[in-house]
């Protein structure tokens, strides 16, 4: 048995410039943070000459082909693993909650199959593998920035080219910013959110019709990002604090779609104790609240008497990786 380890994120700025019906003319630009809460896809061999898949539910097929996951289906597709097998996913998150968990899935089951293989991959390698199979071969209208911190991990920075071509970096920050950000970056979770793929595909399409409003709230979104790097890498981390809550004004006025009463409710009380600036992780209408404060104490109790459960987390800084092989 081998089991992959692959971290969720929580995104930090830029956000939606990374879908290639924007970076491809206009280039784009992510900061993205893997967090400690993760995805395991465990493979084992088994004695029958079929598959056996547990996940949410469970598929026991003779044939790829009738697997009617679609991640599953067309990972072992490409890359011809033999029946029998049996792979099963466990989540510390489960999906819906805005944390990049479909990309984090594709990455540690291509990692894990990769091993079962006993082939080495790259980061870079398992990232475009992953994101071949879900924008290419399943047609989803997402972007790359779940893949990528999913493979590489870390506080990082992803420039995204005109030609395709993805810079990644990781952000120079001092141990005193990353243990501030640590203990100052608190997130509730506000119930499950809809699906990315709605809101995404509103912005494919009415960036493909040249918006103009979409377009230039993705180029200031796009600023923002250079912005919250700039402050980071000089440690002001009160000034990230401010710049998310521009981040989150951009992001909101971008869909309808984006945030509802509650969410807004909750965000005014977070800034009413102690928050310098938040944003709504995920695709919209639900997922995680995120705040930055200087009064860590103070948010906390104002959260939890809305009735918010807070989800910890530290930074995870080895990407997507093997941790068991027997």
């Amino acid at each position: 048995m081998l089991i992959s380890r692959t971290p969720m994120r929580i995104s930090i700025g830029g956000g939606g410039t990374d879908l290639p019906s924007y970076y491809r003319r206009y280039g784009g630009c992510v900061i993205s943070a893997a967090i400690n809460r993760y995805i395991f896809i465990a493979i084992n061999r088994i004695f029958t000459n079929d598959y056996v898949l547990k996940y949410s539910s469970q598929e026991r097929v003779d044939s790829i082909d009738d697997i009617e996951h679609p991640i599953f289906r067309e990972a072992l597709k490409m890359h011809s693993l033999s029946p029998g097998y049996e792979i099963c996913s466990l989540a510390d998150i489960p999906a819906g909650t805005g944390l990049g968990s479909s990309g984090a899935f594709t990455v540690g089951l291509l990692r894990a199959i990769h091993a079962a293989r006993c082939e080495y991959v790259s980061a870079r390698e398992v990232a475009e593998e992953a994101c071949h199979i879900e924008i290419d071969r399943i047609g989803q209208s997402i972007g790359k920035q779940d893949q990528y911190i999913a493979a590489f991990g870390g506080l990082t920075c992803f420039d995204f080219r005109e030609d395709g071509h993805i810079t990644v970096s990781k952000l120079k920050i001092s141990p005193e910013t990353m243990s501030d950000l640590s203990d100052h970056l608190l997130m509730f979770f506000t119930g499950y959110s809809r699906s990315a793929n709605a809101l995404l595909e509103d912005q494919k399409k009415r960036t493909d019709s040249s918006d103009a409003s979409m377009i230039e709230g993705l180029h200031q979104t796009k600023q923002l990002g250079y912005e919250i790097k700039a402050a980071l890498e000089a440690g002001n981390a009160v000034h990230f604090g401010e710049l998310m809550h521009e981040h989150w004004l951009r992001k909101r006025a971008r869909s309808s779609g984006m945030t509802n009463e509650c969410i807004d409710h909750w965000y005014k009380v977070g800034m009413a104790n102690g928050a310098l600036g938040g944003k709504l992780i995920g695709a919209g209408g639900g997922g995680f609240l995120m705040f930055y404060t200087l009064d860590p104490a103070q948010l906390r109790r104002a959260m939890a008497q809305q009735n918010l459960q807070e989800v910890r987390f530290k930074f995870d800084h080895d990407g997507s990786t093997i941790i068991c092989r027997d």
